[in-house]
């Protein structure tokens, strides 16, 4: 009787390990500041909408796979939705902008892609337009960033860090500039 007990409990044991799923990892769009950056103040650009492509709108990671098919990892998921991400990392990047003006800024990404082991790719058009009475200056532009990848997940969302950095750096230079035309992508 003993003996039929400890089989029952090893088996039971045996299926409960091999129903284990392998546990969700988080990732953010926002990076790990270094050191003592002084991020003081509020930003003069107020974020009033930003729209993803659909295919990418969920809390899960979603990869290219060759040239036509994509893969939704159930493992590997944005800490928050891929909208909020974009906007708690743009929040985050234009922190230090120094616009003289209130402006708005809207976003809508065209694509969002991510190939590990290739590159991240953001194309977005995006409207900044003064706040206020006397001045609301409009500039519609687009821009369209890759940067290269490595294999992992983790490298891949450097990659689209990068991307969202270098997007607020325009974004920025377009508020802040004199110019009305839009900034060249770096």
């Amino acid at each position: 009787m003993a003996f039929s007990l400890k089989i029952t409990l090893v088996t039971a044991l045996l299926l409960l390990t091999a129903c284990r799923s392998d546990p969700i990892q988080f990732h953010t769009l926002i990076p790990a500041q270094l050191g003592n950056q002084s991020r003081g103040g509020t930003s003069e650009i107020e974020i009033e909408s930003i729209s993803v492509p659909p295919q990418v709108d969920r809390p899960q990671i979603v990869i290219r796979q060759g040239n036509s098919g994509l893969a939704i990892l159930e493992t590997e998921w944005w800490a928050a939705s891929l909208v909020d991400e974009l906007r708690s990392a743009m929040v985050d990047q234009l922190l230090n902008s120094h616009s003289q003006r209130k402006m708005s800024l809207r976003l809508d990404v065209q694509r969002f892609d991510s190939i590990p082991g290739q590159y991240a790719l953001i194309d977005v058009k995006w409207r900044l337009r003064s706040l206020g009475d006397s001045d609301n200056t409009l500039i519609t532009c687009r821009s369209t960033l890759q940067s290269p990848s490595g294999p992992s997940i983790d490298e891949l969302v450097v990659a689209h860090q990068n991307n969202v950095k270098r997007l607020a750096a325009a974004i920025n230079q377009a508020a802040g500039g004199t110019s009305k035309g839009c900034p060249s992508s770096q």
